[in-house]
């Protein structure tokens, strides 16, 4: 039972964390930044949060992390004005390699499926 609630405090902490950060005007974090994952503590006192940012710059990816990293305490008290929760977390952001990672795959079997085209069309 205790578990459901984790989980269902994990979705809704990242629906509300996505809004924050969107809502955020800071020029330092990408326009392309999602949360991929929350994994909240079961005492609710540290949030790990995975971010996302798809930019092929990893500078920018390393500031944004940075930036949110800073903000932390804002993000949280903004946090516990949007929801109703006896603690709030404090968080830590850490970036989400998955989807760049993905991309990278995806543009290799793309090469290889190209190299194995040319292959047929000359036998």
């Amino acid at each position: 039972m205790a578990n459901n609630r984790t989980e269902r405090l994990n979705e809704e902490i990242k629906k509300t964390l996505s809004g924050i950060i969107f809502d955020m005007k800071d020029p330092r974090i990408s326009s392309m930044t999602t949360i991929s994952e929350c994994n909240v503590t079961r005492d609710l006192k540290y949030c790990k949060v995975s971010v996302s940012v798809y930019d092929t710059d990893e500078q920018v990816r390393k500031d944004t992390i940075t930036t949110l990293n800073n903000a932390a305490g804002h993000i949280g008290w903004e946090l516990g004005k949007r929801m109703q929760i006896r603690a709030i977390p404090k968080f830590k952001f850490v970036l989400d390699e998955g989807i760049a990672y993905s991309v990278h795959i995806a543009d290799i079997l793309s090469k290889l499926d190209l190299h194995g085209e040319n292959q047929s069309d000359d036998q």
